[in-house]
């Protein structure tokens, strides 16, 4: 076991270091924040928050590490990215207790995190080829152009608390693979998995200093956003903090790339099939506690006999979920990540009573014995919300399902396309030409059909619409080797010696 992990929450608190120029680090500052164990709801770490001037000593350090590993061919630095991936898979159990004693999620669920982080680790070993460019010949007498793509220097990622390991690796890989150095800035509340995610680039043969991990709060988001040195910044977490970190490091010139919150909805047509639907939101919907981005929490079935047999499985369903502490292999879910988390789920299932939504089945009050001060939260069920209620319209980020009803699928479709946010939508049927009308329709920047969580495979990419994404380019896929490389464009002549000098005042052209 590292010395970043720990075994239950029980003892002292350890101390999470931040990790500078190939190392962990304590670092000199007076403030820290507190890492719980959900499960047991104690304190069993600390993590110190950095001041602004560790960022500058961070900052430089990456920045004069760049010039050799951006100089090296894209193979050597694909070989490095290959042996990374093994190292991590090498380590997948201890790193998934890790993740999840810090979260929360299950540890199957935590090794799922990973492994969606490990394929984009393995799409970025095809580098050599995702950074050629350009070539086009004779566009002019001895005339060529080509493009290059070159790495922008030092960039960030500012990843979100419930995904540890996926995140980080989905801005980490490609940042680190096109040639640039990385300054990554986990969430305090888990931050340990990016830690030794550092750890064990150095030992795959990353240079020091080419990946430094620093904590801290808005205080060190804040200096990344305004630090001249540093050129493009992604992140993940909610609209609003999205939006302002999207603002504030745009009005300084670098390239930003900012996913925000999300409210997705699943669509049920009186034709899908009702088995496997339930059985695919429910785990949408439940898994994780509900604390995914791209978790499905709201479902539309169309038509009021598919409401009534629709919401009959759900119920006896969600009766048969199991939550448990997150080392338990037979928990469906585990606890949420914080007792202020809970306190705001909790806020939002009374603000749907009071705005007058059935509530179905109701998931407060949950209790463990053994761990009554985890942030436990049964599964929570909605009926019969609608659109003008705030708590469809906001998101809740937590186990709990809501029924919106539609008579028709264009009414259906327009609930998605209508929302604030548009990451993702799917639907659920055996028609594909209402599949298909739904795809073109909808508005949401990633679409399933009979697939409830569709997130794209490494070698596409994510991102959402409206609310959920601020920025132009997506994660991962071509996208990012766009977002991290800058591009250079050559036009050249080598003319033969006898060639005539023209000497021309107008502005030149291939004709």
């Amino acid at each position: 076991m590292s010395n970043n992990q720990t075994a239950a929450g029980n003892g002292e608190p350890r101390s999470v270091p931040h990790f500078l120029n190939g190392h962990t680090e304590a670092g000199s500052g007076s403030r820290s924040g507190d890492v719980f164990n959900p499960s047991y709801g104690t304190v069993q770490a600390r993590v110190g928050l950095a001041e602004p001037a560790l960022l500058e000593q961070a900052v430089a350090q990456a920045k004069a590490a760049p010039p050799a590993w951006a100089a090296l061919n894209p193979q050597r630095r694909a070989r490095v990215m290959f042996r990374f991936k093994e190292l991590i898979e090498a380590e997948l159990n201890s790193l998934a207790e890790l993740l999840s004693s810090e979260h929360g999620k299950v540890v199957a669920d935590a090794k799922g995190d990973i492994q969606r982080g490990l394929d984009v680790v393995e799409f970025v070993c095809g580098i050599p080829h995702l950074l050629k460019g350009e070539h086009s010949e004779s566009v002019g007498t001895d005339i060529d152009v080509y493009s290059l793509r070159q790495p922008l220097g030092v960039v960030a990622g500012l990843p979100p608390v419930h995904l540890p390991a996926m995140i980080p690796l989905w801005m980490l890989a490609p940042a680190i693979a096109c040639g640039n150095a990385f300054i990554l800035k986990p969430s305090e509340r888990t931050p340990s998995v990016s830690v030794r995610l550092a750890e064990l680039a150095i030992e795959a043969g990353l240079p020091a200093g080419i990946l430094q991990v620093v904590h801290g709060d808005k205080v060190i988001v804040d200096a990344i956003l305004d630090h001249p040195d540093v050129k493009a910044v992604s992140f993940v977490g909610s609209s609003d903090i999205a939006l302002y970190v999207y603002q504030r490091g745009a009005g300084m010139g670098k390239r930003m790339q900012c996913m925000g919150g999300a409210k997705n909805h699943g669509i049920v047509m009186p034709d899908a099939d009702l088995d496997q639907t339930v059985a695919d939101l429910i785990g949408a919907a439940y898994g994780s506690a509900g604390d995914r981005c791209m978790a499905l929490p709201v479902v539309t079935p169309v038509g009021h006999e598919t409401a009534e047999r629709l919401r009959e499985r759900l119920v006896a369903a969600i009766a048969k979920l199991r939550v448990g502490v997150s080392n338990d292999p037979d928990a469906d879910y585990g606890p949420v990540v914080g007792a202020a988390h809970k306190a705001r789920i909790e806020d939002y299932i009374r603000m749907g009573v009071d705005e007058g939504a059935e509530l179905v089945v109701d998931g407060r009050g949950f209790t463990m014995q053994g761990h009554e001060n985890g942030f436990f939260l049964g599964p929570t069920l909605f009926d019969h919300v609608t659109p003008t209620m705030r708590s469809y319209q906001e998101e809740i980020f937590g186990p709990v399902l809501q029924i919106v009803r539609a008579d028709t699928l264009e009414e259906a479709i327009a609930l998605p396309s209508n929302h604030q946010y548009g990451n993702g939508a799917a639907i659920f049927t055996r028609n594909g030409n209402v599949a298909r009308e739904f795809a073109a329709q909808v508005q949401a920047g990633m679409v399933g059909i009979n697939v409830p969580i569709p997130v794209p495979v490494s070698y596409h990419s994510f991102g959402g619409w409206k609310r959920s994404a601020f920025g132009d380019l997506n994660q991962y896929g071509t996208d990012s080797i766009r977002f991290f490389t800058k591009t250079k464009t050559v036009t050249q002549r080598w003319a033969t010696h006898d060639d005539v000098i023209d000497q021309s005042f107008v502005i030149p052209t291939m004709r």
